[in-house]
């Protein structure tokens, strides 16, 4: 996966040039926080910045302490992508990483996505972060790979707890086969407060993670399950609110606390709130966003165009003020778990990882709905919050959701965020 040293090294020579330059004239964006500058834009909407997060999946590491024991040694989700299979006409299976089947918690690796991303107009990843009763999972590419990389101050982190039950039976799935709960996402009210502590201690001060008016951003995947931790909206509330005392405690303003919404379950065992609107009003979050179109959007054809699953979750857009909080919209590369099938089960629609899948999602209509997506939130005025949008996803192979670069494409999907998304630096003007 190793990028070209000398475009590493002429682009580092041109941010030390402009960092410089900055310095000399007292004014630099070193370190700058992606919302300050969005923030700064006033009222002027032509001028306001549009933040770009992406969604980070990080099972493509071999030797996670769980999966060793589920599925031995060095197996990690690259190998349902070398298996997967075309299951009709023009069904660009496998896919094949242009970078090769690396191991993200390799500081190196995780390196040169930082530097990709950041290249090409990302702001920030937000990890997909598991911690259940026991104890967290899938964090290596986080503490031993983001963490550890050089260069990881050139973006920002955040989480998007995942507080999804995990399925034992899912890497693959054959059909018929018990959806067997290897861990619940539900944990206990104690355990909740040893995550606060935990993300707070550990994460929340380091100077990469992704603040918004100073305040530490963390997302809440499973609504339903964050309620069942404490057994009512009541009591939930407590808990959220104890949260936020924790992290004032330790400093900070507060903490921005993010719900991810859905209009319709995905995965085995989820389950859509009955107002969401309401709950999450009555537990006191900042914002509301999306993680995947397809929470919002119903597929009933086997192969789903592109710009239909594009337009279904504009028209879900269109009903977001009913939360009366910031929404922060989503752009979907596309969709299709069938790596994630057993190979020899018929592809229909009988249910995860059984799916139709989107197809059409060419670069060129990727781009298309960056472009439609960061002129709706331009449009948008300065009250209804920071211009930020999320792009499921960076690495979702296995559900055909990712921005890294393949060997049919290259890096035209990067691309197509680079140039929706230019980074322009202001011209410093030099009065005698």
């Amino acid at each position: 996966m190793k990028l070209k040293t000398a475009k590493l090294t002429r682009l580092a020579s041109l941010a030390g040039f402009i960092t410089a330059t900055a310095l000399i004239f007292g004014v630099s964006q070193a370190g700058a926080d992606p919302i300050s500058l969005n923030a700064a834009s006033g009222a002027n909407s032509a001028n306001a910045r549009v933040t770009v997060a992406s969604y980070y999946f990080g099972q493509y590491h071999p030797n996670d302490p769980r999966n060793l024991k589920e599925h031995g040694k060095s197996w990690s989700e690259w190998e349902l992508i070398k298996a997967a299979k075309p299951r009709f006409t023009g069904h660009q299976q496998p896919k094949v990483p242009l970078w090769g089947y690396t191991d993200e918690s390799d500081p190196e690796v995780m390196a040169e996505k930082i530097a990709a991303a950041a290249d090409h107009g990302i702001d920030a990843f937000i990890f997909d972060w598991y911690y259940y009763d026991d104890g967290p999972f899938l964090d290596r590419p986080i503490d031993n790979g983001f963490l550890k990389a050089t260069n990881n101050s050139r973006i920002k982190f955040a989480f998007m707890w995942a507080n999804h039950d995990w399925q034992k039976t899912l890497f693959p799935y054959k059909k018929g086969a018990p959806r067997t709960v290897l861990y619940p996402g539900k944990v206990t009210p104690e355990n909740f407060e040893k995550i606060c502590d935990h993300v707070i201690k550990e994460y929340f001060s380091h100077p990469s993670y992704w603040k918004i008016d100073g305040k530490p951003y963390f997302s809440f995947y499973d609504l339903s399950n964050l309620l069942e931790n404490f057994g009512s909206v009541e009591a939930t509330r407590a808990g959220l609110d104890k949260f936020r005392a924790k992290v004032k405690a330790a400093g900070f303003p507060d903490v921005h606390l993010n719900a991810v919404a859905w209009g319709q379950p995905i995965l085995p065992g989820e389950k859509v709130p009955v107002d969401s609107a309401k709950l999450v009003r009555d537990l006191g979050f900042d914002s509301v966003t999306s993680y995947v179109w397809i929470h919002h959007v119903l597929m009933p054809q086997q192969q789903t165009d592109y710009n239909f699953a594009r337009d279904g979750y504009f028209k879900y857009w269109d009903t977001t003020s009913k939360f009366n909080l910031p929404f922060f919209p989503n752009v979907s590369m596309g969709w299709d778990p069938s790596p994630r099938c057993d190979q020899s089960d018929t592809l229909d629609n009988s249910g995860y990882p059984f799916t139709s899948v989107i197809v059409n999602n060419t670069p060129e209509n990727f781009r298309t709905a960056l472009e439609m997506t960061k002129q709706r939130l331009l449009a948008q005025p300065d009250s209804a919050g920071p211009r930020i949008l999320n792009i499921n996803c960076w690495n979702e192979w296995t559900e055909g959701s990712y921005l890294e670069p393949d060997t049919k494409n290259g890096m035209k999907y990067l691309e197509a965020v680079r140039d929706v998304f230019k980074k322009i630096t202001p011209v410093i003007q030099v009065k005698n």
